[in-house]
């Protein structure tokens, strides 16, 4: 892997593309001092014409792709757009012209796209999304949040060995404390499908600590947190719900009388803090674990700031060659993990 990584940029995925995507890269690339380098793959002409504002760029290039993928288009419709910017992009990588490939645009397609051009890393079955969550102490990995909605026990066990591996090289912790989501925290609790992982993560080298209920996700209990896509997905819209939900009624009250106002005033740099480590943007996008390659995914209502982070994060994963490691670890797991 290159020490300089390259990222391939999805311009055109997104309900911003391709302004606020071209503003994204950069302000990725200020201050980078020649170590990233960032290529902008979709539509010349309108990438160009987002690029005019910031004038010659260091780093920065542009592949040409005729198409682009809708954010409501069918999955079965893409093997059809074979010049599309999220194929060209993902091809990228197949090719060893870029080490990583980040988009904002349909999430279905990317990971339809990185399983049909990338393929699997060997000995995984089911690839994850792992989304990083704010915590009263700091963040956790929740995994999978939405690419498989069933899943077997040995897929959660290998979405366990991703995400613990992924928290250690993107949040510097050497041995992650990982929860099982479940109903209690009790073995017995949960499903057949909690029971039986538990049963199988609790005689794992992981740093295993048992089941974790909802309500022991944001106070920290755990660095990564594993459960299903579907039930991923669902914990992972109410905390974002929440937080804006939360962050509004604060403001309103704050708002409510003189007396309130002067007080907001005087704690407005605390909450700002509070507010920066709730903003989803600050954590830019989700990986795509289990794939040959890597794919970063993010929101779709991106703007600048979370592009810039997405492009952090893809960059860290091609610098400290997270799949390696995760090829490496997957070895010593001995599970029968047939989709």
């Amino acid at each position: 892997m290159a020490t300089v990584p390259t990222i391939a940029l999805d311009a055109m995925g997104g309900d911003y593309a391709p302004d606020e995507i071209v503003a994204g890269a950069a302000e990725a690339l200020k201050g980078a001092q020649g170590q990233l380098r960032i290529v902008l793959v979709g539509q010349q002409p309108l990438i160009r014409r987002a690029l005019e504002r910031y004038g010659p760029i260091e780093g920065i290039t542009i592949r040409h792709a005729s198409e682009s993928v809708d954010m409501a288009e069918s999955v079965a419709s893409l093997r059809r757009k074979k010049d599309s910017s999220l194929a060209v992009a993902i091809r990228m990588q197949k090719d060893g012209e870029a080490d990583a490939m980040v988009s904002a645009g349909n999430t279905g397609a990317a990971m339809a796209l990185s399983l049909l051009i990338l393929g699997r890393i060997p000995g995984v079955s089911r690839p994850a999304i792992a989304c990083t969550m704010p915590t009263a102490t700091g963040v956790c990995t929740l995994l999978d949040v939405g690419a498989n909605t069933t899943c077997k026990p040995e897929h959660l066990v290998q979405f366990a060995v991703m995400g613990s591996l992924y928290h250690t090289y993107a949040h510097s912790v050497a041995r992650p404390r990982v929860g099982l989501l479940s109903i209690g925290e009790e073995a017995s609790k949960g499903d057949s499908l909690v029971q039986e992982t538990h049963a199988m993560l609790a005689v794992s080298s992981l740093n295993f600590i048992g089941n974790v209920e909802g309500r022991d996700i944001l106070p920290g209990a755990a660095d990564v947190v594993v459960c299903d896509g579907f039930t991923g997905n669902v914990v992972l819209k109410f905390a974002e719900s929440a937080a804006q939900v939360i962050g509004g009624m604060i403001r309103e009250a704050v708002q409510s009388s003189a007396m309130s106002r002067l007080g907001g005033v005087l704690i407005k740099r605390q909450f700002a803090k509070v507010k920066q480590r709730f903003d989803w943007e600050e954590y830019g996008g989700a990986p795509l674990l289990g794939i040959d390659g890597i794919t970063i995914i993010c929101h779709g209502r991106s703007k600048a700031k979370a592009i810039r982070n997405a492009i952090r994060v893809a960059a860290m994963a091609a610098r400290g060659q997270l799949n390696s490691h995760i090829k490496a670890e997957l070895e010593k797991v001995s599970v029968d993990a047939t989709a």
